[in-house]
């Protein structure tokens, strides 16, 4: 039995308790400030609750001593306050940020770190490091890797084509702050929003753009190894211009509480979403130029007995994976830990990460 605190007891947080409690082998604690998000988490006997403020630090350290690991489920301008609490508790840390410089505060955290740190445990950044990872593995010298996810509505009925899906501050995040990306062999900053291409999967077309943090650390592993690398988030055709529109042109890319809350009280929420990932890498094999894709989409669904959606199935079952594979000392169990040297037949073979199997569908489709 593995005592788990997971901090946010937000629509992730509650679906990762959930995944976690069925189980039976983790005792899970959920925290939050805020007592009405608190009542929302499904009773469950192996899962309890708790108010805590992240400001108060000596509370949190308190909070998280003799605790397995902490999860971060909170936006991601906390992580680091958890990630510091994490180190003096002496307790693993897991989290699911996109931000770049949040990831590099844990990584200078980490390297005198007794226990695992091991950040962007999602779905991007996070599961589409070890597909693209994996996909890299198989080339005698790499050209190009191409990296495309979106969760996107399944029956969009707005000018944007979109309905929130997840945290927002964390989605503005992606749309303004700067991009890695490997352009001709080196490492490089590109803008948010730009270098729009169209793609098809069944038959379906979508538009995808550059936004920030989905590389995860995987740019700086495959620096100097391949020519071009990128991030792209998916979306229907539109999506695009209109949020340029709204970040440039009426400047809310410097006003992001009122951009919030127009996304807010204008973007309805929706469970009927689908998750879409595409994966593609080109390079030679045997002298040959080959290329190698991965492509997957992933429904909402029953998973420990809720409705989720597909952002939550995913984003809860990766860090879920990671986690319990941590349990089972089957990843570093000290220091930095990246998303890249979890091994894609470990992750999809988890009890977990089986959601992410084409093959598997423990669920059924809701919506």
């Amino acid at each position: 039995m593995k005592e788990i605190m997971i901090i946010g007891a937000g629509k992730i947080g509650s679906a990762i308790a959930s995944m976690l409690a069925d189980t039976g082998d983790y005792k899970v604690t959920v925290s939050d400030r805020s007592a009405e998000q608190l009542a929302k988490i499904d009773r469950h006997p192996m899962v309890s609750s708790a108010m805590l403020d992240i400001a108060n630090h000596a509370s949190l350290v308190r909070a998280i001593k003799g605790k397995f690991a902490v999860l971060s489920a909170a936006p991601f301008h906390l992580t680091g306050q958890i990630a510091k609490a994490a180190l003096k508790a002496d307790a693993h840390y897991l989290d699911l940020t996109e931000d770049v410089a949040t990831s590099k505060e844990i990584e200078a955290l980490a390297q005198n770190a007794e226990r695992a740190f091991i950040p962007q445990c999602g779905l991007a950044p996070g599961f589409v490091s070890i597909v693209a990872n994996d996909l890299t593995s198989r080339f005698d010298n790499l050209d190009s890797v191409r990296m495309r996810v979106g969760a996107l509505p399944r029956y969009p009925s707005n000018a944007l084509t979109y309905n929130l899906t997840w945290n927002t501050d964390g989605l503005i995040n992606e749309y303004i702050e700067p991009c890695e990306a490997i352009v001709e062999g080196r490492l490089v900053t590109v803008a948010a929003m730009e270098e729009r291409e169209e793609l098809s999967l069944d038959g379906v077309t979508y538009e995808a753009f550059n936004t920030s943090g989905g590389l995860g650390t995987l740019a700086r592993t495959l620096n100097g190894k391949v020519r071009t690398m990128n991030y792209r988030t998916i979306r229907y055709p539109g999506h695009q211009a209109i949020i340029k529109a709204l970040l440039n042109d009426l400047n809310l890319k410097n006003r992001r509480h009122v951009l919030k809350d127009l996304f807010e009280n204008a973007l309805p929420a929706t469970m009927q979403d689908v998750v879409v990932i595409f994966v593609t890498v080109c390079g030679w094999r045997n002298v040959s130029y080959v290329q190698e894709t991965y492509a997957n989409k992933i429904y909402a669904g029953i998973v420990a007995e809720r409705n989720l959606s597909a952002i939550q199935i995913t984003t809860a079952a990766g860090i879920a994976t990671i986690l319990d594979l941590l349990a089972q000392e089957r990843l570093p169990a000290k220091g930095f830990v990246r998303q890249e040297e979890i091994a894609l037949k470990e992750f999809l073979g988890n009890r977990f990460g089986r959601v992410y199997s084409p093959d598997v569908m423990p669920m059924r489709h809701v919506g």
